[in-house]
């Protein structure tokens, strides 16, 4: 009899920035930003005479009394509590239950115990062992990867997932692995390393042709940093931009995240505009230049370190050159290094309100296991025990150096509301859309229906805006009226307003912070 495996990505501990517990939240079915990319991946090195199927508990529940030999479960750190709770599941019904995944190869002392093997790193060069060994029936407690050559990674198997298709908005497709830079509270770096290991262009447009075939029209290009390597991404995008240019049923739109040095090269801007690229993700991390040396994010820093004399833009202005090629923005922000004092939420806030960029992730630092920040931290004395799992968006497991750590949470937890005040989530809105340009592909039919089947449920959760309060109101109003003037940023205005939603509902069902 063929063995079976059954592939589970858990639903995180707690509602996140990207999370899509904001349509079931607010009575709509469950639907999901992204397509999970490593339940198909995984998929797809899975042998034949195996029988496989995936389950992404943020779409579907978990049926822990399901027949199948085995049990994979992958996840982040953020997942952990989920992952613990379905190992114990499975495993009191005589499952032989896998875990793997950042958190695993991470923090391999911590999960060991609730699985019966482990597996740590990249599965692409171990897989055919690993899987001839569950099929003899002899397998080893742990599997150790290494760091593959992309080429060696197998088509997804997006046929297995296709079920639900019809509830998520937006498909993901791999370009490269790793990154060059050295942010020390980066784990990424650790698991995946500082070289960037680049998938052959034309395996890219494969799979690119495989979920346009499933019928998505919106992709995410899943890299650590799409602009690390110029060369590279400028061959991609060229590539791209032909291969869209002959979709005859829809273009694709794309986003990705990069480092905000990507401004200083209009070719890239310019080749990310015409290849439909319509959003980014930028780390922006603090306005505060100290805290940037600090954790070594210089590509972020408007100074030049090399170059005293020389200044670079403002990233208020280089947010802005996005902008001017049709691009929209999202934010990364970071409160809690060890030069940010009191006054450094007033600086992200204003920061925030003068970049124009509607949705801002906000965020405590915190030090990843394996980090240098988590060893530096560690060997001062200022990691708390027992915190290394987030209990909330806000969490921290620092001591910070110039604050209490419930003076750090609970004035991240205010910048949040004052952020996401209607007023002022309304006014960086309309700020947007001022500097917004129209995008090369604005107005034709796969940017309106962009969100696919999933439309009538997103445009109801974004009417649900103007039901909140009073001041939701009012901005659903001013938001509204500048559409017929600039119909090209509908979609930009459209996806904004889900993502508020998805902070609100954050900000309504989330603990609250407590040390």
């Amino acid at each position: 009899m063929s063995p079976s495996i059954l592939l589970i990505n858990p639903r995180a501990d707690f509602p996140t920035y990207y999370g899509a517990e904001v349509y079931e939240g607010r009575g709509f079915r469950p639907a999901a930003f992204l397509a999970d990319l490593v339940l198909p991946t995984l998929a797809a090195m899975v042998p034949e005479d195996f029988h496989v199927k995936l389950c992404d508990e943020h779409l579907e529940a978990v049926d822990p009394d399901q027949d199948c030999d085995f049990v994979g479960i992958t996840g982040k750190i953020s997942q952990w509590g989920r992952m613990k709770a379905l190992a114990a599941a499975f495993r009191e019904r005589g499952r032989v239950v896998i875990i793997g995944g950042p958190h695993a190869s991470l923090s391999p002392e911590v999960v060991r115990p609730h699985c019966d093997i482990l597996v740590r790193g990249e599965i692409e060069e171990i897989s055919a062992e690993f899987f001839a060994d569950l099929r003899s029936g002899r397998w080893r407690e742990e599997y150790v990867g290494g760091r593959p050559d992309l080429s060696l990674t197998p088509m997804p198997r997006w046929d297995l997932y296709s079920h639900y298709n019809d509830r998520v908005l937006t498909a993901t497709v791999q370009t490269a692995r790793g990154c060059p830079f050295e942010c020390e509270f980066c784990d990424v770096i650790q698991y995946l390393g500082r070289r960037q290991r680049k998938k052959p262009v034309e395996r890219i447009i494969a799979e690119l042709d495989a979920v346009y075939a499933h019928g998505y029209r919106s992709v995410l290009l899943a890299d650590d940093n799409t602009t690390a390597s110029r060369a590279f991404v400028k061959e991609l995008l060229e590539r791209i931009a032909a291969w869209n240019r002959e979709r005859v049923d829809g273009h694709i739109s794309f986003s990705t995240q990069l480092s905000i040095d990507a401004a200083r090269d209009d070719e890239v801007l310019e080749l990310c505009a015409r290849a439909g690229m319509t959003h980014v993700f930028i780390g922006v991390e603090t306005p505060n230049e100290e805290s940037l040396v600090e954790i070594k994010k210089h590509q972020n820093l408007r100074r030049n370190l090399r170059n005293p004399e020389q200044s670079e833009p403002s990233m208020v202005d280089q947010i802005h050159r996005f902008y001017r090629h049709g691009i929209g923005v999202t934010a990364g922000i970071i409160c809690g290094f060890d030069h940010d004092g009191p006054e450094i939420f007033e600086r992200q806030y204003a920061f925030a309100m003068t970049s124009a960029v509607p949705i801002l992730t906000v965020g405590a630092l915190v030090a990843p296991a394996g980090t240098p920040l988590h060893e530096r931290l560690r060997s001062a004395g200022r990691l708390v025990d027992g915190s290394e799992v987030p209990g909330h968006p806000w969490n921290t497991n620092i001591v910070p150096a110039q604050m209490s750590r419930e003076e750090l949470e609970r004035d991240i937890l205010a910048l949040i509301e004052r952020l996401y005040h209607p007023r002022a989530f309304g006014e960086r809105m309309l700020d947007m859309v001022e500097h917004l340009a129209p995008h090369p592909l604005a107005g034709t039919a796969a940017q309106r229906k962009r969100l696919r089947s999933v439309d009538a449920d997103t445009l109801a959760l974004i009417g649900a805006v103007k039901n909140l309060d009073r001041e939701a109101r009012l901005m659903w109003e001013r938001v509204m009226a500048v559409l017929p003037r600039k119909p090209g940023v509908a979609v930009p205005l459209m996806e904004a307003l889900v993502r508020y939603q998805q902070v609100r509902f954050m900000l309504e069902s989330a603990p609250l912070p407590s040390c």
